[in-house]
């Protein structure tokens, strides 16, 4: 393997690894901070017990996405020197913006919260986590500006080889970021809504009398359930931006290789990317146009058009990229996202309705069954958002090959490589264990007495 693809392979390794963590940190520490809020308004110990029983395991998932993360940064300057060079000083405000606005609050107030409790009035206590849940979101927030650049390059100049930055406005009111920072947030909030429910699942199968885990699987189901349909919104709202920002990734995600009005979505297609065709395929007429311009006519762009007007555009080269992967990536994640919105749907009927009761533990088993799919669809998310771009590394102005840096040899990118992995391995163990570990602790449930609390505060079903 030459030094293009292991530096590939490397950045894709710790790249996966690092994002496992980032969207239970962004939706986990949101609904601690609801937990906490409560608590304070109601003087409820539940709460209390709650937050503080949810916020040991937010705490082991912000480790290991701190320590995972670190490395990443290396990357620039050890693999992607070129791209350091290139694009650094647009690249680097961002990140440096997340690190000084976003990550040292998080980690300050955190610590706060922490070592906080009876230190700090109820109300500040709470502030402090609060903190923390807007900082983690700042945080994403910084990232995908640096990453919509990378998409969507606005607010700069070339000049001496190098995109240079003019306008910072431009690049935080990038378009790209106003479709994909909300898809991300509500991605977040999807997992740790099904990240709360599964767990309240095992333990409710265990003890079905549990108020503090029926209150908790209520708040899961509804947070997974409203933040599923925002997900599939924003998405979908990408999908509108992409037909005029990134034509060929909507082409190749849907495997569409000839321009088409009205255009078909493809459920199933046996793809043949060295002839470009599809040599099978199950297809809804229409049903890509509709999802574009919500009607069942509009012309979409073909993958061989578009690599026609690349060639002519960008010059002679190879424009499309790894079709089959983006093809089915995009299926398993929508996949895994109707999957979400049916179990949260279901637990939504148990948890308010009582209708399921007699399927409770069939539900409460699909749950926490449930616990890997929003995983699954954020990493095959970002697998297309990243690789749908493919040869670019920054679109339209620097291709990965021109990317990578001239002077590292591929046996010592291989040697990081495995050690990389090998380490990530130890710590994804270590993640698991210390989790599990956790999760199946039981803490100190309060169950105060209905005449003790307002009636809203009554069990979640009876």
């Amino acid at each position: 393997m030459d030094e293009i693809l292991l530096a590939r392979l490397q950045f894709g390794v710790t790249s996966v690894y690092h994002f496992l963590f980032i969207p239970l940190t962004l939706g986990l520490s949101v609904l601690i901070a609801i937990m906490e809020t409560i608590y304070v308004r109601t003087g409820n110990e539940m709460y209390k017990n709650m937050a503080k029983f949810w916020g040991k395991l937010f705490l082991v998932n912000f480790s290991m996405g701190v320590v995972t993360g670190i490395v990443q940064e290396f990357h620039f300057g050890m693999n992607w020197s070129e791209y350091s060079r290139f694009m650094g000083d647009i690249f680097g405000a961002p990140l440096a913006l997340e690190a000084l606005t976003a990550f040292f609050l998080e980690s300050t107030f955190l610590g706060l919260w922490i070592f906080g409790w009876e230190k700090l009035s109820k109300k500040m206590h709470a502030a402090t986590i609060w903190i923390v849940a807007l900082a983690g979101n700042l945080s994403a927030f910084w990232i995908l500006v640096a990453n919509s650049f990378m998409q969507m390059p606005t607010g700069y100049v070339l000049q001496n080889g190098r995109a240079e930055m003019v306008d910072f406005v431009a690049l935080l009111t990038n378009p790209y970021v106003a479709v994909q920072f909300p898809h991300t947030v509500a991605a977040g909030l999807v997992t740790g809504g099904v990240f709360v429910m599964a767990i309240s699942a095992y333990h409710l199968l265990k003890n079905s009398s549990s108020s503090l885990f029926k209150t908790s699987f209520k708040i899961g189901v509804t947070c997974a359930l409203i933040s599923a349909f925002v997900v599939g919104g924003t998405g979908h709202m990408q999908a509108q931006f992409l037909a005029k920002a990134q034509p060929m990734k909507l082409a190749s995600v849907e495997a569409l290789w000839k321009t088409a009005d009205p255009a078909p979505f493809s459920i199933y297609a046996a793809i043949d990317e060295k002839n470009g065709v599809n040599t099978t395929e199950v297809q809804v007429p229409g049903a890509l146009s509709m999802m574009v311009y919500n009607k069942f006519a509009g012309e979409i762009k073909g993958i061989h058009d578009l690599q026609a007007e690349y060639s002519q555009k960008y010059g002679p080269g190879d424009y499309i990229p790894p079709v089959t992967t983006l093809f089915w990536s995009f299926r398993i994640m929508a996949g895994a996202g109707g999957w979400l919105i049916a179990i949260a749907a279901l637990g939504a009927l148990l948890a308010y309705t009582g209708i399921l009761e007699r399927q409770r533990r069939l539900v409460l088993y699909a749950a926490l069954f449930t616990l890997p799919v929003p995983y699954i669809a954020n990493s095959f998310g970002w697998i297309v958002a990243e690789m749908g771009r493919q040869p670019w590394i920054v679109f339209g102005l620097l291709k990965v090959e021109q990317a990578v840096s001239p002077t590292v040899p591929a046996s010592s990118i291989m040697i990081s490589l495995i050690g990389f992995t090998v380490i990530y391995a130890v710590l994804i163990v270590a993640a698991v264990y210390l989790m599990h570990k956790f999760a199946i602790e039981s803490p100190v449930d309060t169950d105060v007495s209905s005449q003790d609390r307002p009636v809203k505060e009554a069990t979640l079903w009876n």
